[in-house]
């Protein structure tokens, strides 16, 4: 299953990518995230893992970020392991003038392991690119209001 999201922020190209690449931030416009926590490789370069943990109702969902190519401001690619699958994210940014851009994900789910997974990307595959445009509108909002 893959899909593409976009938003567009009203502040400059660098306020975007910068409150982007801080994993400080993601509290603020992910709906659930609890923490972040930096595991192996170089931190923020290709092949460095992360671990981050969100809180989905009562139970908790860790995921291990990996770094497939880091070219901010431009882009910035990595894949998401967790118990039920894995999904890789493309993040690329424009500038669409002085005072705005566009960020732009593509997000593919390449592994599904639960049954769960597997029937809720076939009933409902509108649920996994509601979720991710509901985080980048909360971005964009967190983003402008703190620019």
């Amino acid at each position: 299953m893959k899909f593409i999201c976009q938003v567009e922020v009203n502040a400059p190209l660098e306020k975007v990518v910068e409150a982007f690449d801080s994993s400080e931030n993601l509290k603020h416009w992910q709906d659930g995230f609890v923490s972040f926590e930096h595991i192996s490789g170089v931190q923020g370069h290709v092949g460095a893992q992360s671990k981050m943990v969100y809180k989905i109702g009562k139970r908790d969902m860790i995921l291990t970020e990996t770094i497939l190519k880091n070219d901010l401001p431009r882009e910035f690619n990595g894949r998401y392991d967790f118990k039920e699958g894995s999904n890789t994210m493309s993040n690329r940014f424009e500038l669409i003038d002085s005072e705005s851009s566009r960020w732009i994900a593509e997000i593919e789910y390449t592994r599904m392991d639960s049954i769960i997974m597997k029937m809720m990307s076939k009933i409902m595959p509108g649920m996994f690119r509601k979720q991710t445009q509901k985080w980048m509108d909360q971005f964009k909002v967190f983003v402008e209001k703190n620019n």
